[in-house]
């Protein structure tokens, strides 16, 4: 059949299937680095307060690159179009950069292997940002049509989880130490599959839309006074920030696999324990919505959240059924936060543009993008607390090899590993809900205030329906 765009879209279906593929291809890359990388070098003899002051190093670069990205892409243009040369580019460093960062010679000293990741994942990070920032872009080049637009990307979200749920069976299983294959191998082949998927958008889709460039930029002070007086952006991205950086568990989710259910396989149990009620959840949320408060649900279930993660922390050892059951019960409330976590950031914008007359929402999202890169800290922070705990070294190609070298842990080394793993992400849950006792604004107090900003009513007839709570 024919590619034709149809009178309700300014794209055709071979392109929005192109930028869905690339989403998947990418949400592979992504996945496979985060959930993989500690294990793979904690495997490589290196300690693991090495790895954690490395990880730190690296993570910091990861908070301020897009931010250097999004400068060079402002002013660096290309002849063949504005995202799709960059596009271009990304579809080979992207895989090419993974396959490097996993493939650290063994022969290399436990310091010069801790160089050969520093340099690498700077690399690939750098690849991975010059994949993302165009492919946003893309969408606004690609239709003018905003309702199209929202359409494309809610797909394309769903595609990146694919990807994710593809890259991360796929890579456990394989260095598994029932599939046997190196995290080198791994990569490669992985790669591969990144690079196809990631191909069709540079050359099926069109840049069909003329856009202007804006030059709205914000000094660093003007940033600050902003953030300090949006009390409701501060107080939401405290509980973001402590809440994701002391979610530690995907550090060693291998490793609790491996080790206390005797089988690195076990991590896929896991995931989809986790998925099958979110799955079911997602779909259901706009209709939950319609009868419940957001920022309601959204409380009791950050309060849940940390229930039940303490409730996997001292019952989840005691069988694999009983942590697949605990597990499935805390991907209830879970997938709650996860689905609504960053729709606050539209009302902190409307609640910042109504108390100060200030439309600063390029602020507002430039702290929502800081804090998603600053939350990945969690990995060398739970890095962190395992060396305390006298984990020992390791050196194995892959799970196979470990199992076959039979390398144990002390029972010191395993008690950190599950409190890094269950505690102190539950500690952190709750330790995050402090700032939220403070967090007032409602459905119907946004809905008013973005009707006072939209002119529809008056900004004194909006006061006068308020809540009072938000008038203190």
């Amino acid at each position: 059949m024919a590619d034709t765009t149809s009178n309700t879209h300014q794209t055709g279906f071979g392109e929005r299937v192109g930028f869905w593929s690339y989403f998947t291809g990418q949400g592979m890359a992504m996945s496979f680095l985060t959930g993989m990388l500690t294990t793979y070098l904690l495997m490589n003899g290196i300690a693991v307060t090495q790895v954690a002051f490395a990880m730190v190093a690296v993570k910091l670069w990861d908070v301020f690159s897009d931010t250097i990205f999004g400068i060079i892409f402002d002013r660096v243009h290309f002849r063949g179009g504005r995202s799709i040369p960059w596009l271009r580019i990304a579809m080979i460093v992207v895989p090419v950069m993974t396959v490097i960062v996993f493939s650290i010679p063994a022969f290399l000293s436990p310091g010069t292997k801790l160089l050969w990741f520093v340099l690498s994942y700077i690399f690939w990070d750098t690849a991975y940002t010059i994949s993302d920032v165009p492919i946003y872009n893309l969408v606004t080049l690609m239709t003018s049509d905003t309702n199209e637009r929202n359409g494309i990307l809610a797909f394309a979200r769903m595609a990146a989880l694919v990807g994710v749920f593809i890259s991360t069976m796929l890579a456990t299983f394989m260095v598994s130490e029932r599939g046997g294959f190196s995290f080198s191998q791994t990569a490669l082949a992985l790669a591969t599959v990144m690079f196809i998927l990631m191909l069709p958008v540079s050359f099926t889709a069109k840049e069909r839309v003329h856009q202007v460039d804006a030059n709205e930029k914000y000094s660093l002070r003007e940033i600050w006074q902003y953030v300090k007086s949006n009390k409701y952006l501060q107080r939401y991205y405290l509980y973001y920030i402590i809440s994701g950086v002391t979610w530690t568990s995907s550090a060693v989710d291998l490793f609790v696999s491996y080790y206390f259910f005797g089988s690195a396989l076990v991590s896929t149990l896991t995931m989809i324990a986790m998925a099958i009620p979110m799955a079911i959840l997602s779909p259901l949320m706009g209709i939950i919505l319609k009868h419940v408060d957001k920022f309601r649900l959204f409380f009791w279930s950050a309060i849940l959240l940390s229930v039940t993660t303490f409730m996997v922390y001292f019952g989840g050892t005691h069988s694999l059924m009983l942590y697949l059951i605990l597990i499935s019960l805390r991907s209830i409330p879970q997938g709650v936060v996860l689905t609504l976590n960053l729709t606050f950031t539209p009302d902190v914008v409307e609640y910042g543009k109504f108390s100060s007359g200030i439309d600063a929402r390029g602020i507002a999202f430039a702290v929502q993008s800081f804090s998603g890169k600053l939350i990945s800290l969690a990995q060398p922070l739970g890095l962190f607390v395992l060396g305390f705990f006298a984990w020992q070294p390791l050196q194995a190609s892959s799970f196979a090899a470990l199992e076959h070298e039979a390398v144990t842990q002390s029972a010191t080394a395993l008690s950190g590993l599950w409190v890094v793993s269950q505690l102190l992400p539950a500690i952190g849950a709750a330790v995050a809900l402090i700032p939220l006792l403070g967090y007032q604004l409602r459905d119907k107090d946004v809905q008013l205030m973005a009707d006072a900003n939209a002119g529809k009513i008056s900004h004194d007839e909006a006061v006068a329906k308020l809540s009072p709570r938000l008038l203190k």
